[in-house]
């Protein structure tokens, strides 16, 4: 199990980021978040199996069809709790 919290930057507000964000992890069976960040930004964190949490991170880097990725910080986190998260939410 891997859990990471991703910061995506560039245009990544108003172009559907979050929505096609939840629906590749959800396909990847990937759980966690993605939230608007007041920045600009946007927050991603995601637990699953390294490797489908690995392609969630590869997607990002150019996200949905309308977004234009400027950069992506990956934190690892420690704690994978199993139970933390039931789906892949987006949050207001």
């Amino acid at each position: 199990m891997k859990k990471i919290r991703a910061i995506v930057s560039g245009k990544v507000q108003q172009v559907a980021f979050r929505m096609y964000t939840q629906a590749k992890a959800r396909e990847l069976e990937v759980f966690g978040y993605v939230r608007n960040l007041s920045n600009g930004s946007v927050e991603i964190v995601a637990l699953g199996e390294s490797d489908r949490v690995d392609a969630l991170i590869d997607w990002a880097r150019s996200g949905s069809p309308s977004a234009v990725v400027k950069d992506l910080q990956i934190e690892v986190l420690a704690d994978c709790n199993i139970e933390e998260f039931t789906s892949f939410e987006i949050l207001r």
